[in-house]
């Protein structure tokens, strides 16, 4: 028996969970070392002191309750309430309680952290829910009314139109592309930044050359005065997803053709490099500062806020976020009189 009782006593100290020993009345009468390690409180802090005295104030009205039904000999089990720290604050701790001849036999485990990621959790669910009803709101509740403008407006261009009519018209058809295309960039951002991220379709490999040639032809048509010295010999097709590359070629295209030099071309390049796929855009035109240049990539900054540019700053965000997509890198450099965007992904 000595040594069973030494063994006992060693559990007792070395436990790391909190084990006291309460009388009739709710007072601490053994509490053992890990009150301190956990509350920082030494045992003449906490012995012959009410157990209430420690509880969370919104803890007691139920901390009295388990208290009452072991008192009527219920044993309890993982009640969970809070205690308080030495320091002020509170630490969540899981109880089992067990009456025994007139004591009550308490063991407590510290499951602050377990609560904490269970209420982390909680709240990225939460934010994951608000996410899909914003996305939803953009992809519905705006995206729906401009198509039902836009089909309108292809209604009323079959019938006789003046002049000024037909202006009007295609105004307003040029106002409802730009609003489109600025919910698209919104919509990305909210994918990327809110925890989805981009998405991109690989599942049916096809060809990207039309794609790069497509937007070279929309940019040029939209952007007469504007030349682009286009190189595409690269292995087609490529694995990736052509639509997003597309978009990324768009946005580069169109960054180079608000801040390049007008009077100069652009280059652009696609080809295959010791084992990626590579596609560059130059154009030039004075360099961008340096602190510019760290910030480019990040969603509504604008190297020159002064330039005549429409769109809401994110046309280059979305670009290196389509790159990340891929497993590639989108990278900036501007010396002299160039300035360089550079995308690179495995070709597998």
């Amino acid at each position: 028996m000595p040594e069973l009782a030494k063994k006992y006593s060693l559990t007792w100290k070395v436990t790391p969970d909190l084990l006291g020993i309460l009388n009739d009345s709710g007072l601490f009468e053994n509490t053992n070392p890990a009150w301190f390690t956990t509350l920082g409180f030494l045992p003449d802090e906490v012995e012959s002191r009410s157990f209430l005295s420690f509880v969370h104030p919104d803890d007691l009205p139920a901390t009295e309750a388990a208290f009452e039904a072991v008192q009527r000999g219920t044993p309890v089990l993982k009640f969970e309430n809070r205690y308080r720290h030495k320091n002020g604050s509170y630490r969540w701790l899981s109880w089992n309680t067990v009456p025994e001849g007139g004591r009550y036999y308490c063991s407590a485990r510290d499951v602050t952290e377990h609560k904490e990621a269970v209420n982390a959790l909680l709240v990225t669910e939460r934010d994951a829910h608000l996410r899909e009803q914003f996305i939803a709101v953009l992809g519905h509740d705006l995206r729906n009314p401009l198509a039902a403008i836009a089909s309108a407006i292809r209604i009323i261009r079959r019938e006789a139109q003046t002049e000024t009519t037909l202006h009007m018209l295609s105004m307003t058809q040029g106002a409802v592309d730009r609003m489109t295309a600025l919910i698209e960039d919104v919509m990305d951002l909210a994918r990327s930044r809110l925890g989805a991220g981009l998405s991109i379709d690989r599942g049916v490999v096809l060809p990207l050359m039309p794609a790069l040639r497509q937007v070279i032809a929309e940019i040029q048509l939209a952007q007469p005065d504007a030349k682009i010295e286009a190189v595409l010999d690269f292995a087609d097709p490529v694995n990736c997803d052509p639509a997003r590359l597309a978009q990324l070629l768009s946005n580069l295209l169109s960054n180079a053709v608000s801040h390049g030099a007008a009077t100069r071309p652009i280059r652009m390049t696609a080809a295959d490099e010791d084992g990626q796929f590579t596609l560059t855009v130059a154009n030039q035109g004075p360099a961008i500062p340096e602190k510019a240049l760290e910030m480019l990539f990040q969603p509504f900054f604008r190297a020159n806020a002064g330039a005549n540019q429409d769109g809401l700053g994110l046309g280059l965000f979305i670009a290196s976020e389509i790159a990340r997509a891929h497993g590639g890198t989108l990278t900036a450099t501007s010396e002299q009189d160039w300035t360089v965007f550079r995308f690179q992904m495995p070709r597998t």
